[in-house]
């Protein structure tokens, strides 16, 4: 299980829930597929599938949890066409138009009628709380998906404090500094790709990929204001990933002086893979995340 994505967020007060009781916890809330009327369901399940029941899964500390949600999808086209015929049929019979309020409860009819022969789709979202190290990420690109998660999480414990991290530096001021003096601190390489916008709310954005962004063009662009809002970097020949402005990780990959590890190590079955990936995978951001706060000046503590 490597995460490709991270929303990361910091403990503003200590996790000292233990495995056992975190799992108490999460059972208050354990995933149910969607009942015939019901159109979304939401609900914690095993992040190692259906070779585990326990929704937490921890090693070494760390300790990974998986939301699960499934959705009816109901087609618009066949919804509307159905509509406009049971409203063509009523006012026919009645000879009258009708209400926008009385073609709303057509529309709402003919839903709950569908829904119990909906198709239905599911997704995953996994989450791991590192609680030494007062880390909770997230993997996923959504801001939005990553926040219904928490909030889901926080119904289960009663609170959950955690907020985005703040540096003493903005990362747009930093990346930019990096792509204008094409100078970085030693364990850090820029890549071939960049988001570069404008100052202000209507800014132009310009976007670079497979890009040598050493070239002159590039710095054409920087010297008339615009600004890194994401870059890609290698972290120690360890890590590459995109770093935007909000310290948000995407298209995270773990680079083979990472993989080498996992490949030295011999697993029996697929549970113990996952554990094997788990303990590298978090191990080696426990030590990525703090430098790229440090990248960044530090945390900024209010």
């Amino acid at each position: 299980m490597w995460f490709k994505n991270l929303s990361v967020y910091r403990f503003t007060e200590d996790f000292t829930l233990t495995p056992a009781e975190f799992e108490e916890k999460l059972e208050q809330m354990p995933f149910r597929p969607c009942a015939a009327q019901q159109e979304m369901s939401f609900g914690w399940t095993a992040p190692l599938g259906r070779n585990s029941e326990q929704r937490v899964h921890a090693t070494n500390g760390f300790m990974m949890i998986c939301a699960k949600v499934e959705e009816k999808v109901l087609p618009a086209a066949v919804i509307n066409e159905m509509v406009q015929e049971k409203i063509q049929e009523a006012e026919d019979l009645e000879n009258r138009k009708l209400s926008k309020k009385e073609r709303a409860a057509i529309k709402e009819e003919i839903c709950f009628e569908l829904l119990p022969r909906a198709f239905t789709f599911s997704r995953k979202t996994y989450a791991y709380i590192d609680p030494k190290n007062g880390w909770l990420i997230v993997d996923s690109p959504s801001a939005k998906k990553a926040e219904d998660l928490i909030s889901n999480l926080r119904k289960c414990l009663g609170s959950l404090p955690v907020v985005p991290p703040i540096t003493q530096e903005k990362p747009v001021a930093v990346m930019t500094r990096w792509l204008i003096t094409q100078d970085t601190p030693g364990d850090i390489t820029i890549e071939d790709e960049c988001e570069l916008r404008s100052p202000g709310d209507e800014g132009g954005i310009v976007r670079c990929k497979r890009h040598d962004l050493s070239l002159p063009e590039i710095k054409n662009h920087l010297d008339t204001g615009k600004q890194v809002i994401k870059l890609a970097i290698n972290w120690a020949d360890r890590i590459a990933c995109i770093v935007d402005e909000n310290l948000s990780i995407k298209r995270l990959k773990f680079l083979d002086l990472v993989q080498d590890q996992v490949a030295d190590i011999e697993t029996q079955d697929e549970a113990e893979q996952f554990d094997a990936d788990f303990s590298i995978m978090s191990l080696e951001l426990s030590t990525f995340l703090p430098r790229l706060i440090e990248l960044f000046g530090g945390e900024h503590k209010s």
